[in-house]
């Protein structure tokens, strides 16, 4: 499959105006954007599910490359060294739509799959295509590259993949639905949240087993840890609220007001902030981004994007925040000093999950 490559002065089909490297909007959908330098190297890959493709932004040279893939991708994560991009979604010919917004959770018979790409290559053919459960969420990679951990949300479990077999070699029980999930910094447990349950599962990696359940509210998407494993947060999607939990004692010590329906979050490299993206409904998205400040527990500040704020990512200094706007369509790019949009991406459609991979392409 050929990848369509795409400059950022093509994105004014957003209806915007381009200057420089990047976008500056003006649509109707969207508020006017500053004008301003990104200065960073780096590419941002995002899951598109409603178009079967991973798009690929080069910030140096701002240019996205869209790849089409066998799959309706709705997650996709980059591996620590930054050597292997990795993405999961079901088969082509037999999705769901799991991306949209409002979508029944029933039970899903086909296997999904999860593909592994050289990331150095891309856009190329992936080079492994690995069965795992039924339609499958996210997917994480431990920190020595050798496991990854994929939810399989029609399952109820956990698919733990040898990277180098190639193969599930683990599938853990979790609770009702499991989604969103991430490694604890010190690699030692899997948080996963079980939408349907109410819950997040803690799985010990060494033992691969589930070692806890922590009840935190209703609808629970996504989880983030901060830098130094103390804290986890999780979106509540029904709350319209993030739920704390204490990872020492495994309890839920707070929750934090947001925006309407909060689906992924992720704290800042310095542990002082978290951003939650804020996707609304169906038929009411919304565009915001709920800035948490750790050390307070309050929100303290409110960044509009596009329509459908989902996934979150921030590149590895700190610097810029990356946020998908799964109906808009795009990749707002938020300044983390002055938390202001400083450019807008076109990318496939209804673009998801989104990693950030340090270096140039």
């Amino acid at each position: 499959m050929k990848a369509s490559f795409i400059s950022v002065t093509a994105a004014a089909a957003i209806g915007a105006v381009t200057t420089g490297l990047f976008v500056t909007g003006t649509s109707a959908t969207q508020p006017e954007r500053p004008v301003a330098k990104l200065d960073m190297t780096g590419v941002v890959y995002t899951a598109d599910e409603h178009g079967n493709s991973i798009s690929a932004i080069d910030l140096a040279s701002g240019k996205v490359a869209i790849f089409p893939v066998r799959i309706s991708p709705h997650n996709v994560q980059i591996t620590a060294d930054g050597a292997r991009l990795l993405t999961v979604g079901e088969p082509v010919a037999d999705a769901h739509g799991h991306g949209r917004m409002q979508a029944a959770h029933g039970a899903v018979e086909a296997k999904g799959r999860l593909l592994v790409f050289d990331a150095g290559k891309f856009p190329s053919d992936p080079v492994a295509s690995i069965q795992v459960g039924a339609h499958p969420a996210h997917v994480v990679v431990d920190r020595a590259e050798q496991r990854a951990f994929v939810t399989n949300s029609g399952d109820n479990s956990v698919a733990v993949i040898d990277l180098a077999r190639r193969s599930v070699v683990r599938t853990v029980p979790t609770g009702r639905y499991p989604h969103g999930l991430r490694i604890s910094p010190d690699g030692r447990e899997v948080y996963i949240a079980n939408v349907e349950d109410g819950n997040v599962s803690v799985i010990d990696t060494a033992r691969l087993a589930e070692v806890a359940r922590i009840p935190v509210g209703r609808a629970p998407v996504q989880v983030g840890f901060t830098p130094d494993g103390t804290r986890v947060y999780v979106s509540l999607r029904d709350e319209n609220s993030v739920a704390i939990i204490d990872t020492a004692s495994r309890t839920k010590v707070g929750t934090v007001a947001v925006g309407r329906w909060p689906i992924q979050v992720h704290a800042t490299p310095d542990g002082r902030f978290v951003y939650v993206a804020n996707q609304g409904t169906e038929a009411e998205p919304a565009d915001t981004v709920s800035v948490i400040e750790v050390a307070t527990g309050d929100v303290v500040d409110t960044v509009r994007t596009g329509k459908g704020a989902h996934g979150v990512a921030v590149s590895d200094d700190g610097r810029l925040v990356f946020i998908t706007n799964i109906v808009d369509g795009t990749v707002s790019v938020i300044d983390a000093s002055s938390r202001a949009v400083i450019a807008d991406f076109r990318v496939g459609q209804g673009p998801n999950g989104v990693t950030f991979r340090p270096g140039g392409v």
